[in-house]
């Protein structure tokens, strides 16, 4: 038993009167205790049940997010000015609609800008399907590559992908506390704020509620991460909701917090959220969107795709410029030749 942690959650679980919020330095060293097991599982499972229920402060987050960049994995930056943009979302996954990020990447790709996701296998509470299970359906397997082919792949078609179980086991061995406890823990909420990236970074995440949002603020601020955007998306995702106004966040650098609303029915984007269909016909039409062929899921790629390439500049002054040049890369099969790049890249850094 570790008697350090053991102070640190007495102070997490004690309640309302006599618990005290950690300091950004004691929740860097619990969340340290935790990754290398140093803690006991008992230990662990009562700091993860205790803490959702009283729910990190920012502070907390600040200081767990200094733990997962001590020991966690961190792709060096690549020779470019422009940031990488790190699309985060659950490592649960999607269980009702289509996820259309990896399709929203290599639209960007096409149009020479870098992106990076993290995530796992299936996993608690949700068992959704995870993005890493999204791009095998694409015929792109992240799974095996050291940290460095990730980085070769990254520099030469614009996609990485840091894969948790093979590149940062330690975080992939709290993932058995989620199905014990029931709940998601709180270092879920670190999936959506951690940039496994050493260079300049656009962080975009997914919410579901509110002050998910506001946490996230606060903790990039103690953290001095000044670009990101927080999308309350499909299923807590980075993907836009086509069948509802699209509430968005937006903090650029020496800029203030901005407030955007978009409407889907504004830019003919309307409609609803495509559903998560089976393994094989997902694949299909995955191709088939690439192939450039007009669909419900291809309509959802360019809206996402359009408000990307909008943010990153790449002279779309509006977001109608980005959706016309999301849907001119899918029509001219640049996003699908950026695909047959991504493979070739893979296959490449693999056999090295």
């Amino acid at each position: 038993m570790s008697e350090l942690f053991r102070e640190l959650l007495k102070n997490v679980g004690s309640g309302t009167h006599t618990g005290k919020v950690l300091t950004r330095p004691e929740a860097q060293t619990a969340t340290e205790l935790m990754l290398k097991q140093e803690a006991t599982p008992a230990q662990i499972g009562a700091f993860m049940i205790a803490h959702r229920i009283r729910r990190p402060t920012s502070t907390e987050l600040a200081g767990m997010l200094d733990a997962y960049q001590a020991l966690g994995p961190s792709l060096e930056p690549l020779d470019t000015a422009e940031p990488v943009l790190v699309l985060n979302s659950p490592y649960d996954g999607r269980s009702r609609t289509a996820p259309v990020s990896p399709l929203v990447s290599l639209v960007l790709a096409a149009a020479g800008h870098p992106t990076l996701m993290h995530g796992g296998a299936r996993m608690p509470t949700k068992y959704g399907i995870p993005l890493s299970g999204v791009w095998q359906l694409l015929s792109v397997d992240w799974t095996g590559l050291q940290l460095s082919q990730v980085h070769r792949v990254l520099k030469s078609a614009h996609i990485g992908f840091i894969y948790v179980p093979q590149q940062f086991p330690l975080a992939e061995g709290l993932v058995t506390y989620r199905e014990q406890i029931g709940k998601r823990p709180p270092s879920a909420t670190l999936e959506l704020l951690w940039s496994p990236y050493q260079g300049a970074v656009r962080v975009a995440f997914g919410f579901v509620h509110p002050p998910t949002e506001q946490r996230a603020q606060e903790t990039f601020a103690q953290r001095h991460v000044s670009d990101y955007l927080a999308i309350k998306g499909l299923e807590g995702s980075c993907d836009l909701p086509r069948n509802r106004a699209c509430i968005i966040g937006v903090q650029q650098p020496h800029q203030s917090f901005e407030r955007v609303i978009l409407h889907p029915q504004d830019y003919g984007m309307s409609g609803a959220e495509v559903s998560l269909p089976e393994p094989e016909p997902f694949a299909s039409d995955m191709q088939d969107v690439l192939q450039g062929c007009d669909s419900p899921l291809a309509t959802a790629t360019i809206w996402s795709s359009g408000f990307y390439l909008w943010r990153s500049g790449d002279g779309c002054e509006s977001l109608q410029d980005g959706i016309d040049l999301a849907h001119n890369i899918l029509r001219t099969g640049k996003a699908f030749q950026a695909l047959i790049t991504l493979r070739a890249a893979i296959a490449s850094a693999g056999s090295s």
